[in-house]
Parts: structure tokens; C-alpha cells; sequence
């Protein structure tokens, strides 16, 4: 699959988030061409601001694995992760990241400028599919005012 394919996945999930009332942010982690782990926002359903779909992703894959560490893994992510998400990703140890929309707002480069947090190994890729994962934020967000 492509990685326009495996966002879609993750789109899904920002679906799911969408639809229960929560900021519409959906993830994926693959390992050997196979999804490991598909999680979405969770913040209000849990009470818990750590419960973003980075987050609940990277834990589904280590239980999953059995490991710590996800160097042969690709996190799909809707949006540019949070300095929080970046944290977590960084020691995860993940080989890829890709994030459809940027998050001008809250993404890590909010405090990091252009330092890069993630691990030294992990390679970046961003803009896949930005404009369907913008466009689940913007009618969240709109739906709200």
C-alpha cells in the first residue's frame, strides 16, 4: 500500500474521533507492509489530555509487539503531532513518521522552532493528504462556533 493509501486508514479514525465528540486526529502504526495498531482521539471519552491518538497508537503497537522500541515502524498520523506526541515518538525509537495537515497552533515546532524532536533516525514525511485530514479539523472546529 501507499502511503496515501495508509492514511486513508488513519482518516478512518479521525472519523471515528469526529464522530464521538472529540478533535478529529486518527493514527496508525505499520510494521511489514501490516497495520499494527489504528487509534483516534480519546481525550473526552477517557477525561485524559495524554490520550491522543499518537499516544494510544504507539501503546496498541508496543502491547502488540511486546517491545519499546518501533525502529521498523510507520506512524500514520492526520496531524502534525503535539510536542507531547513528539516526546513519546522520540523514544519509541519510530522509523517514520507521516502527518497529513500541519498544525501551525500546536505542533512540536511551536516550542521547538526548527529543531527537530524526533529521534536522529526517524524520518519525517508531512502534506500527505492535508487537505481531507484539514478539512475533518476546520468542520469540527466550524460545528463548534
Amino acid at each position: 500500500m501507499t502511503d496515501e493509501q495508509y492514511m486513508q486508514q488513519a482518516i478512518k479514525e479521525a472519523q471515528k474521533a469526529f464522530d464521538a465528540g472529540e478533535v478529529p486526529v486518527g493514527a496508525i502504526v505499520v510494521m511489514n507492509d501490516k497495520i499494527i495498531a489504528r487509534a483516534h482521539n480519546q481525550v473526552e471519552l477517557l477525561n485524559d489530555s495524554t490520550a491522543h491518538a499518537e499516544i494510544l497508537a504507539l501503546t496498541t503497537a508496543f502491547n502488540f509487539l511486546g517491545s519499546k522500541y518501533l525502529p521498523e515502524a510507520i506512524l500514520y498520523v492526520t496531524l502534525e503531532p503535539c510536542l507531547m506526541c513528539s516526546g513519546a515518538l522520540y523514544w519509541s525509537k519510530i522509523g517514520k513518521i507521516v502527518y497529513g495537515a500541519n498544525d501551525d497552533k500546536n505542533s512540536y515546532r511551536k516550542c521547538t522552532g526548527n529543531n527537530n524532536p524526533f529521534h536522529p533516525k526517524t524520518e519525517l514525511v508531512g502534506g500527505v493528504l492535508k487537505e481531507e485530514a484539514a478539512g475533518l479539523m476546520k468542520d469540527f472546529f466550524k460545528a463548534r462556533r
